[in-house]
This record gives C-alpha cells, structure tokens and sequence, in this order.
C-alpha cells in the first residue's frame, strides 16, 4: 500500500491541475468506450483509490484511458449492443476480469510480461488506434451518422457523407481540437481541454446550438454508483478481451513507472503496482465503470506541477465528484461535437509521428514492424489485430534467437582482444577460426549455428586445425543444443580439427554445459578465460 501522507500544498495545486486536465477527458473517453459520459468520472475516481490503495508509484494517475477504450469497445460490439444494460454489465465484468488478471500478475511477479511488445509494435498498434479513434469521433464531430462494418467501410462511408456535414458540429469539434493543439504547443500547463469545453457550452447556450442540429452532452447522471452484479453467461467470450486489454494496461503501466519513478535511483515495482492498476478495474467495474489503466499525459501533469504523493490525484477525484454530483446540469450544453475534439487531439497525441521517424532513422527495418502492427489493428477488428500484433512481436524476438549474427573474430592490432573483423587491419591467426554466436545455445537455433561454424571452417582461407567457440554471447544451452555441440566438436575432431571454448562466463550456460557433457567432450584443458589463452594453449606447429 502507497504511503498516504499528508497533502502538501503542492500536491493540492497539482491535483488542481490534474483535475483540469482529466475531468474533460474522462468525460470524453468515456463515450469512445460506448458509455454513459459519467461513468468515466467513476471510472477515474475507482482507478485513483484503488492505485493509492495497493500501488506504490507516488505519481500515476489511473483511471478511463483512451488507448484501452477503443480496443474494448470494439471487442465487445458482437456481445452487446452499446448503450444496452447489457452492454454496462458487460463491460463491468469485463473490467473486473481484467483486474484479476492484473492482480494475478502482480502476484506472480510477472512484471516480465510488460516487455513482450517490441517499441516498433508498440508504436505501430498505438497508430492503429489513433485512426480507430479518427473514425470514430469525425461523425461525431461532423455532425453525420456513422456506418457499421469495417474500418475501412466506415472511411469509405464518411467521405460519401461529408457533403451532409453541420458546419456548426464541425466548427465547434475543430475549433476545440485547434485549441488543445495550440496550448499543449504553446503553454503546456494551461488546462486547454478544460477552457475549450467551457467556451464550447458557452457557446452552445448562447446561440442555442441544438437548435441548429448540434447534439448536446445533457446533464450527468447523478445516481449515486452502486454495485453491478455483473452477468456470467459471456464469460469465456470476454476472456481473450479480457487477457489483451490486461497486456495492453501493463505494457502502459511499465512505460510510465519507467518514465516517472517514485526514487530514481530506486527499485521499480512493476509487477506490484499491476496489482494497484488491478484493484481499480475491480473497483471501476463494481461502481458502473470500466476498465482502468495508468495514464502518461496525466502523471506527467502530476509530476510536473511538483506532486508528490497521491494525495495529487486523490484532490483530482473529490473535485471530479464534486462536478457530478454537485454540478452535473453545467454540462448541459456541453456539444458532443466538443468531445470529439478532445479525442481527434488525444488521437493525434497517441499517433506517435517522432517515434515513427527515430524509428526510420534509427533502426533500419524495425520500421517495417511499425507499418504491419498498425495496418492489423486499422484494417481487421481491433481486438484481432492487436493479438496479431502481439503474436509479431514475438515472432520478431523468436527470429532474433532463432538466427542469430554468427561473427568470425580477429584480433585487433597490437593487442590480446578479439573483435569482428574492422577493415583490412584485423589480424588473423593461421589455421585457427574464431567463432563466437550472439545468443543462447537452444532449439531454436542449434541447426542454424551449427551450419554457421561448419560453413566458416569451409570456406577459411586456410585449412583450420583449432576452433575456438567465443562463448560470452552464449547465456544458456538447452538440451538440443547442448547435444549438438557435442556432436559437433567429435564431428570436427574426426577430421584433424581440435575445438576449445573461450569466455563461457554465465554461469546458467556453464552448468548446463557440465552437466549435458559439453565440458566433456571438449576434454581438460580445453574451456579458457579468453580467446588468446586458448591460442597460446592449443596452437599446433606449423
């Protein structure tokens, strides 16, 4: 449990910022997850007390998250019909199934689970998103009514629809857009959400807006929250939903925690504070909410008006509570246009353009990796998408340890160390190959390292009498790769080949090594502590 202490001046102020912040939107998100505009004030008041409750972040802001509503949204349109009470229902065992599945990992420690995403994936699925989001909110904010089907059909039917468009809807989305833009841009710290909104009601009041087609948000909700029995009949339906928006909650909650740690030079609680997220979909759920997550704008906004404790994000829930259940009939004329425009501008914030160009710049093909993740999530269901997203992911580390880089080393001029090979001026020993495969030994790759060294030894340009296996990238040996070593070094040795190890210095790869019989099969006097121990050792006279 996070330490409670007293509320600091600054942790009011910045709870004041915060709630300028996220108050807007909350309400706005809660309609991309196909809510009530009030269930996204409960879900960030349950999100808020249950971090505080069981997370130890003394910044994170949780509660409604636009990247998770979309992903949820369009995973639960063939179970219920949005704006059912089947639909809250289900959408609250949804959050409470998705908070077991937080607390689970926290319990078990598997903070791990964060890492399976690639950036590039990462970077590639949040665009998917954004255009989900486009979608979306522009026949919202256009004033026009959306169409069912895929992506790529709703596109295809706004565009035939945009001569229908109400230039006030459209004014009034665009203009709010426009001004988020310009103050994230321009002054940071201005709640520019919170005063578009305000000037859109305004505005909506003043020239009577729904008169002229314009549709209105209308008072909130006041009905006090209470428990949702939630239905069981599509529990194992949601629990794929259920296991991708977890992921996706502790992928961001990672993110965050690395970005904005408690001590800096302290320890990250990863896996605890899964727990924290966890607790608050529970809670979410239990009070006619939705599933929570950790928010980076936010806790950035924590972080940089000096909050300290989240007493700053505790101030933000009574101010939002005080709103709904004191000032709901203020939000009255608030345009639905108005919301739309928060989330065009969230959309533009979760479409990554800077990443998407360091990427490019900087990591060659992995951009690749950014175009096909977001044309899954654009072009099938979004929840589909993002599981493909998921399984690409890991078939890009399962290529990176299945065909690893195999490098033939040589010594750098002047001196004992062993290098690939830079230029002409490298240094080769006659008769020895030195060959060092950057990733652990296992299944995956023991054919495929094995044709490496055997090709390497072929195409020498002199006939090889020692091979030295570089073994520092080597970090574990599994079975089969522990058998096909052996098998290897007898191969080689059958033809007048003598093979020693160098550097095998993880000490899971060392045991493994002792125990299938690799040690053995090199015989004493055969494992060295560098490359140039074992030439001096083993060199054999000209």
């Amino acid at each position: 449990m996070i330490g409670l202490r007293h509320g600091s001046r600054q942790d009011i102020l910045a709870g004041l910022l915060l709630a300028a912040i996220a108050i807007p939107e909350q309400l706005a998100t809660a309609r991309l997850a196909g809510m009530p505009a009030e269930a996204g004030l409960y879900a960030f008041a349950a999100g808020a007390v249950g971090f505080a409750l069981f997370g130890t972040n003394r910044f994170l802001s949780a509660g409604a998250d636009s990247t998770i509503a979309p992903i949820f949204a369009g995973g639960l349109v063939a179970v219920a019909a949005v704006g059912s009470s089947q639909y809250a229902g289900t959408v609250a065992l949804l959050s409470v199934m998705v908070g077991i599945v937080l607390i689970a990992a926290a319990l078990l420690r598997a903070g791990w689970i964060a890492d399976l995403l690639s950036a590039p994936v990462v970077t590639g699925v949040l665009a998917g998103i954004a255009v989900h989001i486009v979608a979306g909110q522009l026949p919202i904010v256009l004033g026009v009514s959306d169409a069912t089907g895929t992506l790529p059909d709703r596109l295809l039917a706004l565009w035939h629809r945009l001569p229908a468009a109400n230039p006030w809807s459209a004014g009034v989305g665009l203009a709010v857009l426009a001004a988020i833009l310009l103050t994230e841009r321009l002054a940071p710290r201005v709640p520019g959400a919170l005063l578009a909104l305000l000037v859109a009601a305004g505005a909506g009041a003043v020239w009577h807006l729904e008169s002229r087609g314009v549709a209105m948000l209308g008072a909130l909700n006041t009905v006090t929250p209470h428990p949702v029995l939630p239905s069981f009949g599509d529990i194992y339906r949601l629990i794929p939903l259920a296991l991708i928006v977890a992921m996706v909650c502790m992928m961001q909650t990672a993110a965050v925690l690395r970005a904005y740690p408690s001590q800096p030079e302290g320890p990250l609680h990863v896996a605890r504070d899964f727990g924290g997220i966890g607790a608050g979909c529970i809670l979410s759920g239990l009070v006619g909410g939705f599933p929570v997550n950790a928010s980076p704008p936010r806790t950035a906004v924590v972080v940089e008006a000096g909050g300290g404790s989240q007493w700053a994000c505790l101030v933000a829930v009574v101010l939002s509570l005080v709103l709904l259940f004191g000032g709901g009939g203020l939000l009255t004329f608030v345009p639905h246009a108005a919301l739309g425009g928060i989330l065009l501008a969230v959309a533009c914030r979760v479409f990554r353009v800077r990443d998407m160009l360091h990427i490019a710049r900087l990591g060659g093909w992995e951009v690749l990796a950014v175009l096909v993740s977001a044309l899954l999530v654009v072009v099938l269901p979004i929840q589909t998408g993002m599981i493909l997203g998921v399984v690409f992911s890991l078939l890009h580390g399962f290529t990176i340890v299945a065909r690893p880089h195999c490098a033939e080393l040589r010594r750098a001029p002047g001196s004992t160390v062993w290098w690939p090979p830079e230029g002409e001026s490298s240094e080769r020993e006659p008769g020895v190959l030195v060959f060092a495969p950057a990733a652990p030994l296992n299944f995956t790759n023991a054919s495929y390292i094995r044709g490496r060294l055997r090709d390497a030894v072929e195409q020498a340009e002199t006939p090889v009498r020692l091979v030295v296996i570089e073994a520092s990238g080597m970090i574990d040996i599994d079975f089969t790769g522990g058998t096909m070593l052996c098998r290897l070094i007898a191969f080689l040795r059958e033809r007048g080949i003598d093979v020693a190890m160098a550097r095998l210095s993880a000490e899971p790869a060392r045991r493994q090594a002792e125990r299938l019989g690799v040690l053995a099969a090199l015989g004493p006097h055969h494992v060295f502590r560098s490359v140039e121990d074992a030439i001096r050792a083993l060199r054999l006279p000209s």
